[in-house]
């Protein structure tokens, strides 16, 4: 199961975030402040697919919408390649 949580200025993303529960994560994620320079943290993330990046997406459609910045952080290798397989890499913004 997966879990959002707020920590100061970055949601610390834990679990898996797979098909399965990739609404209940986006569901969850509402409920949570985004602030300004908001940063999403992968780091206790066990296990993903390409709904992460489906994840991504919408909470950098979010961000855009209240004309805030997020950061993507930490994220596993495999989910880094899958955002430039699919193309995406370029419109989600993710830590150097």
């Amino acid at each position: 199961m997966s879990n959002v949580a707020l920590q100061g200025n970055t949601w610390q993303l834990s679990g898996e975030i797979l098909v399965d529960n990739a609404n209940a994560v986006l569901v969850e994620s509402a409920a949570l402040v985004m602030n300004d320079a908001l940063q999403i943290d992968f780091s206790a993330v066990t296990n993903t697919d390409t709904s992460a990046i489906s994840l991504m997406m919408e909470w950098q459609r979010r961000a855009i919408a209240f004309n805030h910045k997020i950061t993507f952080v930490n994220l596993p290798e495999g989910l880094e390649s899958l955002a430039t397989l699919y193309g995406v890499a370029d419109f989600i913004p993710l830590s150097a």
